[in-house]
């Protein structure tokens, strides 16, 4: 008995699993390795579509075989549950009210740093601390909304366990909270000068808001569409293109002199965004699971969101030429693609 095989789900995933198989066929370890019939009907059960159900895509046919199906296996489904993504649109709006947070004061401090700005510039002293400000609560308010016992939500500071990322985010989160308001403590004062010292802890803790997720993503190590290489540069990318979008919005209210430069700085962070996602779509996947979110993202059930994104990025290229309007335009895109991505990365059945 002891000595018997056994098998595990996925060993590559080194999440070391405390269950083992005996005498297990593949198609019922591997949730793509048997075929899906069309529809949703099984031999004993009906499983019913719509909103939320995750999983029931059929991308087409991948070096000889349809995804999902393992000619080897022989396999077809004759029963199955409803499998739905555990992380919602809570989670989508997070990751966009968090790169707005991040990317507005960000950006505006760099462009301060540079001489574009002043640092008694109304954008400066005022409207993007208040702007992050915002945002950084609405993000912090998505976080524990999203949690199965939300009245818990101090146990990650008070019982922390330091390998996760959603501990570290908070952290990473109160720190730059604190810079924030000491920002707005300077300004209230009258020394707005003083923002230029907080430029030194402040730039780092807003880099790792913006991206910090990409590493709390990838500890979802079921999810292969989200442990790319290049997500977290890609998440500081989507942070300057909501900083640029947020910020040229305001210099246009408060009738400021940065509209120009924030116009080709979003542009600019549009392409960027643009030629990251175009290699995230037509790279090979390493793995079918990532191959099948992929499909999910751009031609099954997100791809709807995927493409509106995309478009509605592009036509933030046009800001140097349209202004405000392509900045609103391309905080609209990015959120699209935010749930997309989010979303169809958990449209993959692990089980």
């Amino acid at each position: 008995m002891g000595r018997s095989p056994v098998a595990v789900r996925r060993p590559e995933k080194e999440t070391r699993p405390k269950v083992f198989y005996r005498g297990a066929h593949q198609a019922t370890l591997d949730p793509l390795a048997a075929q899906r019939p069309t529809g949703g009907i099984y031999m004993w059960s009906e499983q019913p579509g719509g909103k939320g159900q995750v999983g029931s895509g059929h991308p087409q046919p991948r070096n000889g075989q349809q995804h999902g199906h393992n000619s080897s296996a022989a396999a077809v489904l004759a029963y199955d549950v409803s499998h739905r993504a555990p992380w919602d649109w809570r989670v989508s709006l997070y990751t966009w009210t968090k790169g707005i947070a991040a990317g507005v004061w960000l950006l505006a401090v760099v462009l301060a740093l540079a001489g574009t700005l002043e640092w008694d510039d109304a954008l400066v002293r005022w409207a993007a601390p208040l702007v992050a400000v915002a945002f950084l609560g609405a993000t912090g308010g998505l976080l524990i909304w999203d949690l199965e016992h939300p009245e818990r939500f101090y146990f990650i500071f008070t019982k922390p366990q330091w390998r996760s990322w959603l501990v570290r985010g908070g952290v990473i989160i109160g720190g730059y909270g604190a810079v924030l308001g000491l920002h707005l403590a300077a300004s209230l004062l009258g020394s707005p000068g003083v923002a230029g010292t907080l430029a030194v802890p402040g730039i780092p803790l807003a880099t790792m808001t913006a991206v910090y997720t990409a590493y709390l993503f990838a500890q979802s190590k079921g999810r292969d569409l989200w442990q790319s290489p290049l997500l977290p540069p890609h998440m500081a990318v989507q942070a300057v293109l909501a900083g640029a979008g947020v910020l040229l919005l305001l210099d246009t209210a408060l009738d400021g002199g940065a509209r120009d430069t924030l116009g080709w700085v979003l542009a600019g962070a549009c392409a960027a965004h643009l030629l990251l996602v175009a290699g995230e779509v037509t790279l090979t996947h390493p793995t079918a699971h990532a191959h099948l979110a992929a499909w999910e993202m751009t031609r099954g059930g997100y791809a709807r969101w995927f493409w509106a994104g995309v478009v509605l990025v592009a036509l933030g290229l046009l800001a140097p030429v349209v202004g405000a309007g392509a900045g609103a335009l391309a905080l609209a895109g990015l959120l699209a693609h935010e749930h997309a991505y989010v979303q169809a990365a958990q449209a993959v059945p692990l089980a």
